[in-house]
């Protein structure tokens, strides 16, 4: 079992950064992939970022990439999410994940842990 808490949500106005902060407990060992989701509402989740944690690599979706970055604390069981120039659409629940094993990087079905989220809400 891996437990995951996130944090470093708020409201911020556009154009601002917001960094999230996700802290893994458990059986982090066996984590293999670990990544950001989001959930507007009415909207369907929608990967964000992710990591392989073997070689560090990371993933974006095409709507964030440049403007977010994912990386993995020093004692590795801090996941951080770096969001700068950010939008009235990020706004969204911020949800992190982690997967035993290596999967499709943004299908939500990859993922078996989840936090309880952290809002960010971004104003025009």
């Amino acid at each position: 079992q891996v437990q995951l808490v996130e944090s470093g949500g708020g409201s911020v106005q556009a154009g601002g950064s917001l960094r999230l902060s996700c802290a893994a407990s458990g059986y982090t060992a066996s984590s293999r992939l670990m990544g950001w989701f989001r959930r507007a509402p009415g909207k369907e989740s929608e990967g964000v970022a992710a990591i392989f944690t073997i070689t560090n690599s990371t993933y974006y979706a095409g709507s964030v990439k440049g403007r977010f970055t994912i990386s993995r604390g020093d004692g590795k069981n801090t996941l951080n999410l770096q969001m700068n120039n950010l939008r009235p659409d990020h706004t969204a629940m911020y949800y992190c994940v982690a997967a035993s094993t290596v999967g499709a990087y943004f299908d939500p079905q990859t993922y078996t842990y989840w936090g309880q989220g952290t809002q960010v809400t971004v104003s025009s």
